[in-house]
Parts: C-alpha cells; structure tokens; sequence
C-alpha cells in the first residue's frame, strides 16, 4: 500500500472459508518474503474484510495458509485501530478474562460469548519487513487475539465449552453455508 491509500482499494475480494473448510483448522506457515506478493495479500485481505463488513481477516480464510491478518478495529473507548500483522506472536494477555460476543466472518451470522483476555500485545512485522508492536484492550484484544487463533489453526468455537458449544455447532451445520452444503 503506498502511503495515503485506502487500505484494500486496489485488493481483490475472494471468498471467505467457512468452518469445516480443512484450511482453518490447520496451522499457518511463516511469510518467508516481504515485498510485492505480501503487499497484494494485504491488500485483497482488507478488500475481503470490507466487503464482509468485518473487523480482523487473517490469509487462511481465504485460502493462503500464511501466517498473515489484517484488522479495522475500534476499542472500548471507540478508538479505531487499522493494521495488519505478519508472522506475529503473541507475546502477551492480561486482564480478567471476559465473556464477550464475538463472531466470525467463517461462521456468517453466528455470534457467541467467547472468553478472552481483556489485553493483548502481539509482535511481528509489516508487509516491507519492517517491526511492528501492536497492543489492544477490551474489544480490540478481542479482535486481535482471535485474528492470532485463525493463524493457529483455530476457530473461536473451539474455545466454546458446554451447551454453548453444542448449540453454535449446530447452528453452523444447519446455516446455509454449514459444513457440507457447499
């Protein structure tokens, strides 16, 4: 992206994955290169992530199994905060954890409360290779910390338990695009 553009404004939009496609519950690989491939990735995840009205993307949910995401995300205190991360980990949660709704652009339509830090710093770099530090509270840790599960290979319902779990389950298998409709 060239300074001043609008994020996603030259991307490609491509489908989004949904649960049950193997790609999201497989961990991601390393970006071993930085430069033009990188740069459209980025790009195409934001065009993605806008068309869907989301707030995070990470690559596998379109099908790149790199370890990339891209997020347009407010905080509690309605502060946005637009990114994207590559090769990140996560170097830190903190705070009580909360219940909070948190949906998904792989499970369109579903949302359900999802326990999670109230803090998270994430490390990494951008798009040109160059060290990035990105820390989040309330929502935005939210978003952060379930962009990093993508690139591990999971989908937030896995950290659903009980009757929760059973019931977004099968809410996502008998959603029209539910595991084996396609």
């Amino acid at each position: 992206m060239r300074r001043g553009s609008i994020p996603g404004s030259t991307g490609t939009v491509h489908p989004v994955r949904v649960l049950g496609d193997p790609g999201l519950h497989a961990a991601c690989g390393e970006a071993a290169e930085f430069g033009a491939p990188l740069v459209r990735l980025v790009e195409d995840l934001f065009a993605t992530m806008y068309a869907a009205s989301g707030v995070g993307l990470a690559a596998n949910q379109i099908g790149v199994p790199l370890r990339v995401f891209v997020f347009d995300c407010p905080d509690d205190e309605d502060r946005r905060h637009l990114g994207h991360l590559v090769n990140p980990r996560l170097v830190h949660t903190g705070g009580p954890e909360i219940s909070g709704a948190e949906g998904c652009l792989s499970l369109p339509g579903l949302e359900y409360g999802t326990r999670r830090h109230d803090e998270a710093a994430l490390e990494g770099f951008d798009m040109l290779g160059a060290p990035v530090r990105v820390e989040g509270s309330g929502f935005f840790a939210r978003c952060l910390q379930h962009e990093y599960d993508h690139l591990e290979g999971a989908v937030y319902t896995e950290r659903l338990r009980g009757l929760r779990r059973v019931r977004a389950l099968r809410a996502a298998r008998r959603a029209p695009w539910g595991p084996g409709r396609a």
